[in-house]
């Protein structure tokens, strides 16, 4: 095996001419370099908005389950100790897809209504509704994590590679929640 090298002839320029006169075009005003940068958002930038929204809704969804799980330990705090470390998880799930933190403290203040075992809770004015049963606040919250789960399998498809792992990442871990919520109780 013979080991070629490439010899430069007296015309062929050198690394440094070819930068030396790059950053001279662009020093004395070499505007004809730069004449195919346009305001029109091209592929590349409609490609980042489509990525910015798709984030953008994933992280509401994370954001709405992160409330159901604040609203489900605010009306059953015995079911805390057992949710918190779920919640933490959801609350850096919906962090990493860009949503806002929750103000909200997972100690809110639900008031049981007398009206039957299947009777829904309202822990706050905005938050979502807690079946009164505790069992049936778990499936309740299962089910949002498996929904949250599957909207985010759904969106791998027109992700891009990065977010499209995060979203699977998430999506995962939502599934275990949903599988271990459903054992607790």
């Amino acid at each position: 095996m013979s080991l070629t090298t490439t010899t430069r002839g007296p015309g062929d320029p050198r690394r440094r001419r070819v930068l030396a006169g790059g950053a001279a075009a662009l020093l004395t005003g070499g505007g004809a370099l730069l004449t195919g940068c346009s305001d029109d958002p091209g592929p590349h930038d409609e490609r980042s908005s489509a990525e910015e929204r798709l984030r953008a809704r994933a992280g509401r969804d994370s954001a709405a389950l992160l409330e159901r799980y604040d609203a489900t330990i605010g009306a059953h705090a015995a079911l805390a100790e057992r949710l918190r470390p779920l919640r933490a998880e959801v609350a850096r799930h919906a962090a990493a897809l860009g949503a806002r933190a929750s103000s909200a403290s997972p100690s809110a203040s639900g008031s049981a209504s007398p009206s039957g075992p299947s009777a829904s809770v309202s822990p706050g004015k905005a938050g979502p509704a807690v079946p009164k049963d505790e069992k049936a606040a778990l499936a309740a919250l299962a089910d949002a994590e498996r929904r949250t789960a599957d909207t985010h399998t759904a969106a791998l498809a027109s992700a891009p590679p990065e977010l499209a792992r995060l979203l699977a990442s998430v999506a995962a871990s939502g599934a275990a929640h949903a599988y271990l919520l459903g054992g607790v109780a």
